[in-house]
C-alpha cells in the first residue's frame, strides 16, 4: 500500500491548484516508526508531506466536524462510512467535501509489532508487499503483515470506500465468509455472573483519560454526558461505578452508528478492548434491523427514527 503515496500527493496537488478545495486532510509520517499522524495541507508546495502505508489507522472523519471550508479528505472504507454518518447527522455538507477513496487491505497494530519485538526498539519500519521489514540496533526482522492486523481490520468486510469522488486505485477484493461476531457469541454464551466478571476485568485498567471518546468519530456532542454538571450524570473519580457508567453509556450512544473503525482501541493507552461493548450492539442492530452503519447516504440510523413495523421483542 506504500505505492499509494505518490498518487495521493498528485491528486491533492491538483485539487489545490485547481482551487476545487481549500485544504486536504490526509496523513504524514510520524516522528517515530508506526505512528503516522493526520495533517491538513493548504499549500500545493506542502503536498509532498502526504503519506500512506499500513499505519494510517486514524479515522480522518474525526477532523470534519463543523468545518466550514471546502475539504478534500483521504478515506479508507471505515472513514467513508463515518463520513456518511457525519453527512446524515448534519456535521458537514456534501458539497464541502471531495473524498479521495483509498481501497484498504487493513491497518497494522503497532502494539502487536512491539509485543513481537520484545525489548528490541524498532528504528526503521518499511513495507515490501505482504512483508514488514523492521530493523534497529543490531537486529533486522521480516514479519508477515497479515499476522499484525488491527483486530477490527482482521474481520473487516468493507475495505473499499462506500462514498467517494475519486478512487486512487482499483477496488480491492472484499473478504468472504468472515465471522465478525465470534467473540460476541462467546460472551453471550456466558452466564450472567461470568459476563459481569468478564466486563469488570475488561475495564479494570481504565484511567478515565477519555482517549477512546476523543478519538471516536461519532463523539461530537457539544457537551459530553461525562462533562455535564447540571445535572451530573457520572462522577469524575475512578470509582468502579463511574467507570462502568462511562463505558456503558458511551457504547449505547454509538449503537446503530458505530462502523467498527477501531479508533477507540487504537487510542487507548492501557490497551482496553473497547470494541467488546460496541460489537455486541452492532450485532444486535444487524439482527433486528439488517442495518450496517454508514453504508447508504439516504435515510437515518434505525435508532434515530420510529417505524410502525419496528421489531418489538424487547417489550414484555
Amino acid at each position: 500500500m506504500v505505492d499509494y503515496t505518490k498518487e495521493i500527493q498528485e491528486r491533492a496537488k491538483r485539487l489545490l491548484e485547481d482551487k476545487k478545495v481549500d485544504a486536504v486532510i490526509g496523513y504524514r509520517q510520524g516522528t517515530v516508526p508506526m505512528m503516522n499522524e493526520p495533517i491538513l495541507v493548504r499549500e500545493t508546495g506542502k503536498t509532498d508531506q502526504l503519506y500512506w502505508d499500513s499505519f494510517c489507522g486514524v479515522n480522518l472523519a474525526n477532523y470534519l466536524t463543523k468545518r466550514k471550508e471546502r475539504l478534500a479528505v483521504v478515506a479508507k472504507g471505515c472513514d467513508s462510512r463515518n463520513i456518511i454518518i457525519h453527512l446524515q447527522e448534519g456535521q458537514i455538507k456534501r458539497e464541502q467535501l471531495h473524498i479521495i477513496g483509498v481501497p484498504c487491505l487493513g491497518m497494522l497494530d503497532r502494539r502487536k509489532v512491539w509485543a513481537k519485538l520484545g525489548d528490541k526498539e524498532p528504528l526503521l519500519v518499511r513495507e515490501e508487499g505482504d512483508q514488514l521489514l523492521v530493523s534497529g540496533r543490531g537486529f533486522e526482522e521480516r514479519l508477515k503483515k497479515s499476522d499484525f492486523l488491527q483486530d477490527n481490520c482482521a474481520i473487516c468486510i468493507h475495505r473499499n470506500p462506500v462514498l467517494y469522488d475519486e478512487l486512487i486505485t482499483d477496488p480491492v477484493k472484499e473478504p468472504q465468509r468472515t465471522d465478525r461476531y465470534e467473540d460476541v457469541r462467546t460472551v453471550e454464551a456466558m452466564d450472567s455472573g461470568a459476563r459481569w466478571e468478564y466486563f469488570e476485568k475488561l475495564i479494570e485498567p481504565c484511567i478515565r483519560c477519555y482517549a477512546c471518546r476523543n478519538a471516536c468519530p461519532l463523539c461530537y456532542c457539544p457537551t459530553c454526558f461525562v462533562d455535564e454538571s447540571r445535572p451530573q450524570w457520572v462522577g469524575k473519580s475512578l470509582d468502579p461505578t463511574d467507570v462502568r457508567t462511562f463505558h456503558y453509556l458511551r457504547a449505547f450512544h454509538c449503537a446503530g452508528r458505530c462502523t467498527d473503525c477501531g479508533a477507540c482501541e487504537r487510542a487507548c493507552p492501557v490497551g482496553i478492548k473497547v470494541r467488546q461493548f460496541t460489537k455486541k450492539l452492532e450485532k444486535d442492530v444487524w439482527e433486528l434491523y439488517q442495518f450496517e452503519a454508514g453504508m447508504v447516504l439516504e435515510g437515518r440510523p434505525p435508532l434515530d427514527v420510529f417505524l410502525p413495523d419496528d421489531p418489538e421483542q424487547f417489550i414484555k
